[in-house]
């Protein structure tokens, strides 16, 4: 009751403990997104057969592209470019001149016989996407009550993207922000409540009172468990209703996952207020051994996969990296728990140890 008084009357906590997640759903959801949208795009083509209409047609219509307007020459595109009033432009029949981008001729991964993309590569992830999209949707079939439509361009080898057809970016996002969201406020608020005690001098108080340690610790981290599951529960209602991402797979089992996290997160907790003799020794700690990690290593924003051996070795060690690949799992894939063993397996040795070493470490005499 008394931390619960605490974490109640101090309004700053309050509001980082539910303004933080809800800002970061949203900017996340909304703001800060790779999704494909709004692509300004030049055709450019000296004739307007049946063929070129089909497929201005059929990239105008998709929910990615427009079309601003239409050149004679390649050069006109490019200086549109230039001057940042177009994005992309599609290049129809014989080119004298050489594009920015390579000719997508033949029949490899997404091409379409007979055309060029000029995209504007200031940005490379995004023009790799532009033209990744635009490849497909030119290249590839379509189905209308229920008979296939070819492409007017030619068919390239069928696509089909599974557990997100729209390819939207919050699919990706939303269980990395639940890993930050939940390894950040319980590990660095339940550090911080610890060590305010011993800033203040009220834990020899606590220590020399009839509770034992051991309750003293657990009744430091029950108000952060309760408020975890209630930040966790707020994440996924605004993940479905307001993001509209998927709960595929078992609530239960999601729950059940992130009920060990954050056992995890509030060991990891523990231990820095053992290290730690002040808040703002605790907050830094907490900042350099959560944050940075967790941005960069866990997954979040870059694949693991593609990151140099080195930095793969240390993201081995970071918690957040298998919860999200959990929840990813769990909550997008729709997979059963035996899917996830081995992330949950990982989640509960460093739980075990965690909490150990920060038990072991415990201080029951004040310096």
């Amino acid at each position: 009751m008394k931390e619960a008084k605490h974490i109640l009357r101090d309004k700053r906590t309050m509001l980082i403990l539910f303004g933080m997640p809800v800002v970061l759903m949203f900017l996340f959801g909304f703001a800060i997104t790779t999704d494909v949208k709004n692509v300004r795009t030049v055709v450019v083509t000296a004739n307007n057969d049946n063929q070129t209409q089909q497929a201005v047609e059929r990239l105008a219509q998709s929910e990615y592209f427009i079309i601003t307007q239409t050149v004679s020459t390649p050069q006109e595109a490019e200086q549109l470019i230039r001057s940042q009033k177009a994005d992309m432009a599609l290049v129809f029949g014989k080119i004298e001149t050489p594009p920015l981008t390579p000719p997508l001729e033949g029949r490899g991964v997404g091409a379409v016989h007979g055309v060029q993309l000029i995209v504007d590569g200031s940005d490379p992830n995004m023009a790799q996407q532009w033209a990744t999209y635009a490849q497909a949707i030119l290249a590839q079939p379509v189905s209308r009550n229920g008979y296939s439509v070819p492409s007017p361009l030619g068919e390239g080898p069928g696509v089909r993207l599974l557990y997100n057809p729209q390819m939207r970016s919050a699919y990706n996002f939303v269980p990395a922000i639940m890993g930050m969201l939940l390894m950040l406020i319980c590990a660095m608020m339940t550090s911080i409540s610890i060590v305010r005690e011993k800033e203040r001098g009220t834990m020899e108080v606590l220590l020399v009172s009839p509770v034992r340690p051991l309750m003293v610790i657990i009744a430091k981290a029950v108000p952060y468990l309760v408020l975890a599951f209630v930040i966790l529960v707020t994440i996924l209602l605004m993940a479905r209703f307001v993001l509209g991402v998927p709960l595929a797979g078992s609530l239960f089992w999601i729950l059940a996952v992130s009920t060990l996290y954050i056992l995890l997160a509030l060991s990891l907790g523990l231990l820095i207020s053992n290290v730690a003799q002040t808040q703002l020794v605790a907050l830094l700690l907490s900042a350099m051994v959560l944050l940075m990690p967790v941005v960069m290593l866990s997954g979040m924003l870059f694949p693991v996969e593609s990151m140099p051996k080195v930095l793969q070795w240390l993201s081995a060690i970071v918690p957040p990296r298998y919860y999200i690949q959990a929840m990813r799992k769990l909550m997008i894939m729709g997979v059963g728990i035996g899917d996830v063993a081995q992330e949950v397996a990982v989640l509960a040795g460093m739980t075990v140890v965690l909490l150990a070493i920060a038990l072991k470490k415990f201080k029951v005499r004040l310096e």
